[in-house]
C-alpha cells in the first residue's frame, strides 16, 4: 500500500461506455453470493453436512433455484478447509453441474489468537486458503471473533449477550499471523478480507483500519460488515462513519441489515434482522461510498432468522435493481487494497 494510493478518485473513463478497456461490474453482472449461514452442518434427519455430498446437492440445489448463480460457502455449514482432494473436486463438480458460482469461502469463530485453539485455528486457515485456491476461489473472509459463550446460545438473538473480548496484548500476534495468511493467499492467488466484529481488533472503524495498515499487504483487505455492529444492544459508531472508514480497505462484503430503535436516557437499544433495504443502513449511500472508494468484490447477502435463503434473494434483487450502477464507465475511485479480477466470474 503507498500514501498514492488515495481513495475518493472518482474520475470516468475516458473510453467510451461498453469501450473495450471498461472492465468495471455492473448490477446485472456484479457477482452476489447467497451465504450458506442459514442452512445447518447437521441435518434435521441426522446427516452430518461435512461427510455427505448429498446434502452438498440439495442445498446448492436449493441456493440455484432461489436464482442465485454465486454462493458463499460458510463454513458453519461446510468446512472446505477439511476436505481432501476427492471431496473438494466432487465439491466442485456439484457446483459447476449446476451452473453455481463458487464466489468465497467465510470462515467464522476461528480466531488465529484464540488462547486455546490459536495454533490450531491458524493452520485451518491456512487449509481453507488452500481448499479456495483448488476450487478456484479468489477470496477467503477470516475474523477474530470466538466461539459463542453458553450465555450467548441460550439467547434467541446472540448478539443480546456478552462475548469474547479481545486482549490487547495480543494486538501483535493477531498481526503477525495474518501477515502469515496474507502471504499465503498471495502465493496462490487469493485475497484474505477480515470481518468486522464486535469487541475484537476488528470491532470498530479504526481499530480495524489499523489493522489492515499494519499488516501491510495488498492482498488483505477488510469484510465491512458493519450490521455486526449496529445490532448490538448499546451505544454503536454511526453506520455512515464506518462505512467512510473501512470501505477504502474493502475486498470483500457480507451485507446485511437491522432495524434498530434507541433511547439513550433510559439506555434503552433494540434490534432485529431486516430486510437490507428497510434496516437502518441505507445501502444505497453505503455503495456509493464503496465505488469511490474503489471496491470490485463479491457481495455475499445473510440474514439471520425467518426464511434466510428467501431474505437473502429478496437482498440481492434489491441491491441489483436499485443499488448497484447499471451503466458503463461510471466513477471508480482507487482501493487501498487489491481487488479481485471478478468480470470474468459473473454469468
Amino acid at each position: 500500500m503507498t500514501t498514492e494510493q488515495t481513495t475518493g478518485t472518482t474520475t470516468p473513463d475516458p473510453t467510451p461506455p461498453g469501450g473495450a478497456t471498461d472492465v468495471r461490474l455492473l448490477a446485472a453482472d456484479w457477482p452476489i453470493a447467497a451465504s450458506t449461514l442459514p442452512f445447518p452442518a447437521v441435518t434435521p434427519d441426522g446427516r452430518a453436512v461435512q461427510e455427505d455430498p448429498t446434502v452438498w446437492h440439495e442445498v446448492l440445489t436449493e441456493i440455484v433455484d432461489a436464482g442465485f448463480d454465486h454462493v458463499d460457502l460458510t463454513d458453519s455449514w461446510l468446512r472446505p478447509g477439511d476436505l481432501d482432494g476427492p471431496a473438494l473436486d466432487r465439491l466442485a463438480a456439484t457446483a459447476r453441474d449446476l451452473g453455481l458460482g463458487l464466489a468465497s469461502v467465510s470462515a467464522i469463530r476461528r480466531s488465529v489468537i484464540d488462547a486455546k485453539d490459536g495454533s490450531a485455528n491458524l493452520a485451518y486457515s491456512h487449509r481453507t486458503i488452500d481448499a479456495a485456491a483448488a476450487l478456484g476461489i479468489g477470496v477467503v473472509s477470516v475474523g477474530l471473533h470466538q466461539a459463542l459463550t453458553a450465555q450467548q446460545k441460550e439467547q434467541l438473538w446472540f448478539w443480546t449477550a456478552p462475548g469474547h473480548h479481545d486482549d490487547p496484548d495480543d494486538w501483535p500476534l493477531a498481526v503477525a499471523r495474518f501477515q502469515e495468511l496474507g502471504r499465503h493467499a498471495a502465493e496462490v492467488g487469493v485475497l484474505l478480507s477480515l470481518e468486522m466484529y464486535e469487541d475484537t481488533f476488528l470491532g470498530t472503524a479504526d481499530s480495524a483500519v489499523r489493522l489492515v495498515e499494519e499488516i501491510g499487504l495488498p492482498e488483505v483487505g477488510l469484510n465491512p460488515d458493519i450490521a455486526n455492529l449496529v445490532r448490538l444492544h448499546r451505544p454503536v459508531e454511526p453506520w455512515r462513519e464506518l462505512v467512510e472508514k473501512t470501505l477504502p480497505y474493502t475486498n470483500f462484503w457480507h451485507v446485511k441489515n437491522y432495524a434498530r430503535d434507541e433511547d439513550p436516557e433510559r439506555d434503552a437499544y433494540f434490534s432485529v434482522p431486516a430486510p437490507m433495504q428497510f434496516g437502518l443502513i441505507d445501502y444505497r449511500s453505503a455503495f456509493r461510498t464503496a465505488l469511490a472508494s474503489g471496491f470490485q468484490g463479491v457481495i455475499c447477502t445473510e440474514n439471520y432468522g425467518g426464511d434466510g435463503l428467501s431474505v437473502c434473494a429478496a437482498n440481492r434483487d434489491y441491491l441489483r435493481a436499485y443499488v448497484l450502477p447499471k451503466r458503463p464507465g461510471y466513477a471508480l475511485g482507487t482501493s487501498r487494497v487489491r481487488q479481485h479480477d471478478l468480470t470474468g466470474a459473473a454469468r
